[in-house]
């Protein structure tokens, strides 16, 4: 059974989100997702200062079985990559909640209300 945190929120595709008291959110993939993709052995991961939106791929995730795309849970700007989890994609497997992938400023207006809680994740993964 997969880990879920109940002080995240979560999207379909499996990233986790956390909403710092900055306003930045923080993104990484969720120990469904990495126990599902296996040994993960890249990421590329989007540059700071790009622009995204809601559900548009922005980035990729890589391992032994699959190559998957990583999306973005809210609109705005990518403000900070995680570069030790570059150098060593490995750690999302050995601590998924810890290892972040990257920080996004919400664009005015753009908020988190639209992902799912805990529960609602939990139910969707199991």
């Amino acid at each position: 059974m997969s880990s879920v945190p109940a002080d995240l929120k979560y999207t379909d595709e499996h990233e986790w989100v956390q909403t710092g008291s900055d306003g930045r959110v923080t993104v990484g993939l969720t120990d469904y997702a990495q126990q599902t993709l296996g040994d993960i052995v890249f990421l590329e991961l989007p540059r700071v200062g790009t622009q995204v939106k809601a559900g548009d791929a922005i980035g990729v995730v890589e391992s032994v079985k699959a190559a998957s795309d990583i999306y973005s849970p809210v609109t705005g700007e990518v403000v900070e990559i995680d570069t030790d989890v570059t150098d060593a994609p490995e750690d999302v497997n050995g601590d998924p909640y810890g290892a972040w992938l990257f920080r996004i400023k919400l664009a005015a207006g753009a908020s988190t209300d639209n992902l799912l809680d805990a529960a609602a994740y939990a139910k969707l993964v199991d």
